[in-house]
Formats: C-alpha cells, structure tokens, sequence
C-alpha cells in the first residue's frame, strides 16, 4: 500500500512555491522523497524554502518565475528538466486576490476598475493556463504526466466582496476538466489533470482578512467561515498535502478531471 501513495523519486515543478500553502507542498513532497523545483516571483523566498528543504535532506532548487510570462516559464522548463531530467508533475500554485478587485465600504461593485478584474483573472487563471501549455507540451512529448491546479471555495459558491476571484478560481476548475479531457483525447491517457479547492487556511493574503492584526481574535467574516465550517477551524497547510499526495500517486491512477475539496466540510454544509 505505500508503494502505490508514494512520490518517491518524482520530479515536481511548483509555481507559487513560496507561498504559505505552496511552501507546504514543496517541503512536505520534498520530504516524501520527490525532487521539487520551487519556482516563484519572490526568488528571496523561494531560495529560503529549498535552503529548509535542504537542511531537512531533500532536494530542491529555485527558479524565479512569472507565470504570465511565456518566455519565462520557457526558460524555466529548460531549467527543470536540466537539473531534474524531466518533468512528472506540475503544480500550478501561484494565485491570489486583489484588494482593488475587492468591494467593501471604499470600494462599490459599480467601482472596481476593469484593469484590478483583469489582473486577478490573468493570475489565477492565465497563470495556471501558461505554465499548463509549457509543461503540458513536455509531458505530452513523453507520454505521461500530471498536473495538479489549485481552484477554491469560491468555485463552488462564490464568496461575499471577491466577485473577480471566485469567477477566477470557477474558470480554473472549469479549464481543469477541459484540460484533463483534451490530454486524454488528444495525446495520452497517462496524462492527468486534477485540482484541489482548498477551504479556509490562514495565509499572508488572508490572515487579517479573518482575524484581528493586534487581538488574533476572528474578524466578523472569520467568525462567519468557521460558523460554516463543521469541523470548527481553519485548515493547517500541511493538511493540504495527504490529498495532494494521492493525487500524484499512482493511487489516483484512474482519476483525472476532477476538483477535490479539502475545506473541513464547508462545501457540505448548507449554514441550517
């Protein structure tokens, strides 16, 4: 039964890697036995999450990525597969929100400038749609490959105040099954594409969204989210990783197309 969970040896490009949740793929991979490439836009952070995956005797080096540049994630590719041979796996983890894109009480829906829509769409969804294309075009050369995105809650039942980001994270999920499909069709049925929608973890981007800077106590919308959360809490990252995991494995050698919640049974639960 461990054989066929493991990611021992699997070569493993991350965009996002030096996220909060995308910093806990990569250690967590790394120490499962994966190589990983922990490409960012940050190559600070991204150089300080392979040094601690290092220092925990994995194996790991960083690559500084924008992923709306094609010619970036080119270069990338070429990098990845000089210092790993070849691709496995991709993980598209680079996404995020906009505090322009955002409503509230200095920013009406009727006011959000189309530019702040534009560019969360381009980095949630071009952003998984770019490096698909580059690292996609490598595995369908080789016949075989996988490719985990990361959608959100908000694909399911879009959020209060982030009206650009849950249609985002919808259009991810939604080009995740088309993805899963043209591969199949088109050029090989080792070719997998599936997608996590993570529930509620606390980030960088988040945190004070959900709780208060100076008490920890939850903000109103943090109380609201665990009030809708059956289990009562935020997720922790690294439990991200036992889904990821099976995902990439030959355990979901049969699984492609699908979106898999890992949100504490928020999805499930219909607030009566």
């Amino acid at each position: 039964m461990d054989s066929l969970f493991t990611v021992q040896g699997k070569t493993i490009v991350i965009t996002g890697g030096a996220g909060v949740l995308g910093a806990a793929m990569a250690k967590s991979l790394a120490k499962a036995g994966a190589k990983v490439a922990v490409t960012d836009c940050d190559s600070l952070r991204a150089h300080q999450v392979c040094e601690a995956i290092e220092a925990d005797g994995g194996f790991a080096f960083p690559i500084e990525l924008n992923v709306l540049d094609k010619s970036q994630i080119e270069e990338a590719a070429s990098c990845a597969i000089a210092n790993l041979g070849h691709v496995d796996i991709l993980i598209n983890g680079a996404g995020g929100n906009k505090k322009e894109a955002t409503t509230g009480p200095d920013m009406s829906f009727f006011d959000i400038p189309g530019d702040a829509i534009r560019w969360v769409f381009d980095l949630n969804l071009l952003g998984t749609v770019l490096p698909s294309q580059v690292f996609g075009k490598h595995m369908a050369e080789r016949g075989q490959g996988t490719i985990l995105n990361v959608s959100s809650m908000n694909a399911f039942t879009p959020l209060t105040k982030i009206s650009a980001y849950s249609a985002a994270k919808a259009a991810v999920s939604n080009f995740t099954q088309w993805l899963a499909v043209h591969m199949c069709q088109n050029y090989s049925a080792d070719i997998r594409v599936n997608a996590i929608a993570p529930g509620f973890f606390l980030t960088d981007q988040n945190r004070f969204l959900l709780t208060n800077e100076t008490t920890g106590d939850l903000t109103p919308r943090g109380k609201t989210i665990l009030d809708h959360t059956p289990m009562g809490r935020f997720g922790a990252p690294e439990e991200l990783v036992g889904t990821i995991q099976w995902l990439l494995s030959d355990a979901a050698k049969f699984v492609t197309g699908i979106v898999v919640p890992v949100d504490g049974g928020f999805s499930a639960f219909s607030g009566v």
